[in-house]
C-alpha cells in the first residue's frame, strides 16, 4: 500500500506590534493544522525561528512590511514565504486569513505557486573598511537628511564613473520595490521577474538626471561627496546607517531570491490594476 506523502513543515510568524495579528494566530493555527505539520508559531520578524525549527514554509501574518523584515533575517537560507495582510495595501502579502484558509491546501502541493524576487545586498565602507551591511528586498536609498540641503552623489556602475546627482538623494531597488518609494518619486515600474535594477534619482537639481534601469549583475556604487549631518543610507525603508562625505555605498544583486507565495485566484496585474490602480481612467460624472 503506497505511502502517504508527507506534510509540508509550516511555521506561522506574527507582526508583534499589531494586536489583530496576536488575535490571528491561534485560529490560522487550527485551520492549517489538518493540511500541514505545524512546526511552531511565533511573535516575531525574525524568521531564523523558523529555520531552526526545520519549517519548509513560513506563514507571515501582518503585512508587507513584516514580509520584507522576515526575508531580509533568512538571508541565504530562503524558504517560501505566505504573506496575509489586515486590511491595509497588501501589495505583496496577497492573503487575507479567508483567502488563506480556502487556498492553503493548494499552495502546499503546488510548488509553481512560489514566484522568486530578486534581492539587494549593500555595504557601506568608510575608509576602505566595511562598517554597515544589510540586504533590501524594496530598495537601498541614500538621503539627504536634515538640514536638508543639497547632497551630491557621484554614481559609478561596474566601476565606471556614470554620473554625479545633486539633489535630494538616490534610489536603488529592485522590481518589487518599483512599486514602493521608487513609484512615489517618478521611476520606473518594473514586473516582479525583471532582471534589472533601477535607479531614481531624488529631486535632482537637473533637468536631465532620469530613471535609469540597469542590468541586474551591475555593481552599483554611491560616493557620497557632499552630506548634511542627517545624510543616511535606508534599507527598506527599516533598517539605516548615517553617511558623511567620502563614505561609498556599493549595492548589487544578492546570491538568493525572496521566495514569495502568490494568490492563485488572482492574475500577475491584479496587484497593479485593483490596489494601485494603474492606468485606470479618470471618474467621469
Amino acid at each position: 500500500m503506497p505511502t502517504a506523502p508527507a506534510k509540508r513543515r509550516v511555521f506561522i510568524l506574527g507582526n508583534p506590534d499589531k494586536s489583530v495579528v496576536q488575535d490571528a494566530i491561534d485560529p490560522v493555527r487550527a485551520f492549517a493544522e489538518p493540511h500541514c505539520d505545524i512546526v511552531g508559531a511565533a511573535l516575531g520578524m525574525d524568521g531564523v525561528v523558523a529555520l531552526d525549527a526545520g519549517a519548509e514554509y513560513i506563514v507571515v501574518l501582518g503585512g508587507d512590511g513584516t514580509l520584507l523584515a522576515v526575508s531580509r533575517s533568512l538571508g541565504d537560507r530562503q524558504i517560501p514565504l505566505i504573506g496575509v495582510n489586515f486590511g491595509k495595501l497588501g501589495y505583496l502579502a496577497e492573503f487575507t486569513v479567508d483567502e488563506l484558509r480556502e487556498h492553503l491546501p493548494a499552495i502546499l502541493r503546488d510548488h509553481d505557486l512560489v514566484s522568486e524576487r530578486a534581492i539587494l545586498g549593500g555595504r557601506v565602507l568608510r575608509d576602505d573598511e566595511q562598517c554597515f551591511d544589510s540586504l533590501a528586498v524594496n530598495d537601498c536609498i541614500v538621503q539627504a537628511g536634515p538640514p536638508f540641503r543639497v547632497i551630491d552623489l557621484a554614481v559609478r556602475i561596474n566601476g565606471i564613473h556614470l554620473t554625479t546627482i545633486g539633489g535630494d538623494g538616490l534610489i536603488v531597488c529592485t522590481p518589487v520595490g518599483s512599486t514602493a518609494h521608487n513609484l512615489s518619486a517618478g521611476g520606473p515600474l518594473m514586473q516582479g521577474g525583471v532582471l534589472g535594477i533601477a535607479l531614481t534619482p531624488l529631486c535632482p537639481h537637473s533637468l536631465t538626471h532620469r530613471p535609469l534601469v540597469v542590468e541586474h549583475q551591475s555593481e552599483i556604487e554611491i560616493v557620497v561627496q557632499r552630506a548634511n549631518s542627517g545624510t543616511t543610507v535606508l534599507f527598506d525603508g527599516q533598517v539605516s546607517f548615517p553617511l558623511r562625505a567620502g563614505d561609498r555605498v556599493i549595492v548589487q544583486r544578492y546570491s538568493s531570491t525572496m521566495k514569495l507565495v502568490r494568490n492563485p485566484a488572482y492574475p500577475k496585474w491584479h496587484g497593479l490594476v485593483t490596489k494601485l490602480h494603474w492606468g485606470q481612467s479618470p471618474a467621469c460624472e
